[in-house]
């Protein structure tokens, strides 16, 4: 396709209002090429030259050289950079000089191990010494799981089955684990926050049990561009790696197009939906023949746009109306396989998608992609953007239309903060008090804990089984620790994408089991009253008990979702750290939170108005989790007064659109963040502001926000000051999420406040 043409089109539109703020021009970039330090096997680089590969890029050479000589290593590189060889071809080439070698590859979702099964066949299909690889995960039947205990070579997983089904039946994998050269641990990044805590608990059980059956893999982890790609794998694995991040894989033309709705009221700062503008902008570009996919941040959002570009098709090409199609967790796996299926062969002329689709699947050669608000991270960014133009010649148009938020408005107004500033850095915490502890309940199973398994799980390790012990789930036994839990298998306890084990099902028409989810999370998620979306129906929650444990649910026709209201108390635990910034001290420490949700709103799909607010009383859910505050100086205090200001409304401003803005710094998304304001806390007596992890024991979120506080809070007042609104909005200091209903708040104050906070500050 060709961007510039587009462009002009769209510019010529009867709904274009200028939203195009800026037009990034990113250039061809031609390949680098690099050397192995000796050569692959024969058969190997037979089969490679048959597919039309002569030479390995820069980037898969250097990774390749460093996993031979045994280091761990992880590639950081865009999309369709090649990443896939950088482990492949070492894995091949020891297992045709070794037959017996062993490799195992994890990857975050089974589609994803599924798409890149199918790569595998297709280099293994001319390498008769390599007979044995398949998937092992929860779609595996007993009779293939047998078969790839017994001779697989390379078996392609994912955490969560590594964590249920091998690792504590480890004596079935006795010879697999002892034989084991290559651990692949793919798309790396998405192992943050809790998750990504889990994980790296369970790759440090799969280390243990390796060195018990006296194997040492190498580790070779391949990621998103990341801005602390070696601190993250070490964090993950527990062991140093060497970074491969200069990418030498070519690349084509590309236009990033930024557009921001266009405002309904100055004064307020209302803009258009991110979501009309969005759609509007993938029917016109499957109007055009473009092939498009588009990426959406929720699954309701995914069905809506599809609905609406169908019923925008329908009155001018309705042949074109069954060429479009959702895409997204959810939906069964051979439902899955046949969009993607359909997308590579070009059936398809365009899909509405969650990030489902960001990772590595193939979906074939596509012209455009359009963005429905900031994915939440650069990394994600440039995952999504790079789904299109995966060919190394030609043009390739992405669009990130910005959402009504702090974070989208700062890059439509600092365009070079979005393409010039370096990626965020993924956080997870391995140490975190209730992960290590139900790590270390399951690694006790698996094998009696010693003192030595400091090495693995971390300084921490006896002062947590002690506690275990104490608890009644761990016992000594002659410096040792043996599992005596009331759970005979206790990683089916632990959910290791969940802060809690607790689950709770939601029960549709005639009682079927439609899903399971957290209980902790189901007065937010399933209160009654509430709109819950499963498969792309919608459905409303009769009643919720959280004694069973069952959330009956209603199919219903709605044209709006609910959103959950809640009330949040903050105590002070202990302060870890602080120091003094600018006029302000600043600390990191534990806080208890007490959240409780107090109602809820239904909001329209389309125009997100507010259309009512609902009052409900739900049980409170207390927590501790790590979190940083900052204190307001009494002087900034008393000059607030004397200018006759609002301190309470302009401290929950700063708290708002700092919330909003930390994402700009560590990998997560708004929604991993909790914080509270107040004009004078009862633990210190002082106006306070306090940023938390959302997650019991927090995960490093807060503790690097502690560390970038200065920068965070020039962001912040940027974002703030720069605002077109006069009392404050969406895109400046209104949270969606706001428990008090965003009251009060005060632009003018909090702008004010930031402004004496970074006087003098030099952090």
């Amino acid at each position: 396709m060709n961007p510039q043409h587009f462009l002009d089109y769209i510019r010529q539109h009867p709904s274009y209002r200028g939203q195009i703020v800026h037009v990034e021009r990113l250039p061809i970039r031609h390949a680098r090429y690099g050397r192995l330090t000796y050569s692959l096997h024969p058969a190997l680089e037979e089969v490679l030259a048959a597919r039309g590969i002569g030479r390995l890029y820069a980037h898969q050479a250097s990774a390749i050289n460093l996993a031979r000589r045994g280091q761990h290593v992880v590639v950081t590189t865009p999309t369709a950079s090649g990443k896939t060889l950088c482990y492949n071809l070492p894995v091949l080439d020891t297992l045709l000089e070794n037959p017996a070698a062993r490799a195992l590859y994890l990857f975050p979702t089974k589609a994803l191990a599924q798409n890149q099964l199918r790569v595998l066949q297709d280099l293994c299909r001319d390498l008769p010494e390599i007979n044995s690889l398949g998937t092992y995960d929860g779609d595996t039947s007993k009779t293939e799981r047998g078969a790839l205990r017994r001779s697989g070579q390379i078996i392609l997983s994912n955490p969560d089955m590594l964590h249920l089904g091998i690792l504590p039946n480890h004596n079935l994998w006795r010879r697999f684990l002892g034989q084991l050269c290559y651990v692949v641990v793919d798309e790396a990044h998405v192992y943050r926050g809790i998750f990504g805590s889990h994980v790296a608990g369970v790759l440090r059980r799969l280390r243990r049990l390796c060195d018990f059956y006296g194997s040492t893999p190498v580790f070779i982890a391949a990621s998103a561009t990341m801005a602390n790609p070696a601190e993250h794998i070490k964090t993950l694995t527990g062991l140093p790696v060497e970074v491969v991040d200069r990418d030498g894989a070519p690349c084509g033309s590309r236009d990033f197009v930024l557009w921001n709705p266009p405002l309904l009221s100055p004064d307020s700062g209302e803009r258009r939906s991110a979501m009309a503008e969005a759609t509007m902008l993938f029917s016109e570009l499957v109007r055009l023949g473009v092939r498009t996919i588009a990426f959406v941040r929720a699954r309701v959002v995914a069905e809506l746009m599809l609905r609406r570009a169908r019923e925008d098709l329908q009155r001018t090409h309705p042949e074109l109306v069954e060429r479009i199609r959702a895409y997204r967790a959810g939906y069964l796996p051979e439902q899955r396989r046949q969009i993607e299926q359909a997308l590579f062969r070009g059936e398809l002329l365009g899909v509405t998608t969650t990030n489902a689709l960001e990772l590595g699947i193939d979906v074939g050669d596509l012209d455009a992609t359009v963005l429905s608000g900031y994915p939440g991270s650069i990394a994600s960014t440039w995952q999504q953007a790079g789904r299109s133009g995966r060919g190394d010649s030609g043009q390739a148009l992405s669009l990130l239309v910005a959402a009504d938020n702090p974070l989208d408005q700062y890059f439509m107004r600092y365009p070079q903060e979005l393409f010039g500033r370096p990626h965020e850095q993924a956080r997870c915490d391995p140490e975190n008090p209730y992960v290590l502890a139900d790590q270390l309940r399951c690694a006790a199973y698996e094998l009696t804990l010693a003192p030595e398994d400091e090495e693995f799980f971390g300084p921490y390790t006896s002062d947590s089984a002690w506690e275990l012990a104490e608890a009644g789930e761990l016992a000594p036994r002659e410096q040792r620790w043996v599992y005596c839990g009331p759970e005979r298998y206790p990683a089916q306890t632990v959910n290791i994408r969940s802060s809690s084990p607790d689950s709770l099902q939601l029960l549709g028409p005639g009682g079927q089991v439609l899903e399971t989810i957290e209980r902790v999370s189901a007065p937010y998620r399933v209160h009654p009253g509430a709109i819950y979306l499963h498969q792309g129906e919608s459905y409303r929650v009769s009643s919720l008990d959280l004694q069973t444990g069952l959330a009956r649910l209603q199919p219903v026709n709605v044209r709006y979702y609910t959103q959950p209201m809640d009330l949040t108390d903050l105590h002070i635990v202990r302060s870890f750290e602080h120091h003094r910034l600018g006029r302000s001290e600043a600390y990191l420490g534990l806080v208890r939170v007490t959240q409780q949700v107090i109602g809820y709103r239904r909001i329209g799909h389309y125009d997100e108005k507010i259309l009512q607010e609902l009052p409900l009383s739900m049980p409170p859910y207390t927590f501790e989790t790590v979190g940083l505050w900052f204190e307001i100086p009494e002087s900034v205090c008393r000059q607030v007064e004397r200018r006759g200001l609002d301190l309470a409304g302009g401290l929950h401003a700063v708290e708002h659109a700092a919330i909003g803005m930390l994402p700009l710094f560590a990998m997560c998304d708004r929604l991993d963040i909790g914080g509270l304001s107040t004009p004078q806390h009862p633990d210190t007596g002082r106006a306070q502001v306090f940023i938390y992890d959302a997650v019991p024991g927090g995960v490093g979120i807060s503790e690097y926000g502690f560390a970038v506080l200065g920068e965070l809070w020039q962001k912040t007042l940027d974002t703030v000051r720069g605002c077109p609104c006069l009392d404050g909005c969406p895109s400046c200091i209104i949270s969606p999420k706001c428990g008090s209903g965003n009251e009060p708040l005060d632009k003018g104050t909090a702008v004010w406040i930031l402004q004496e906070l970074l006087k003098g500050s030099k952090r």
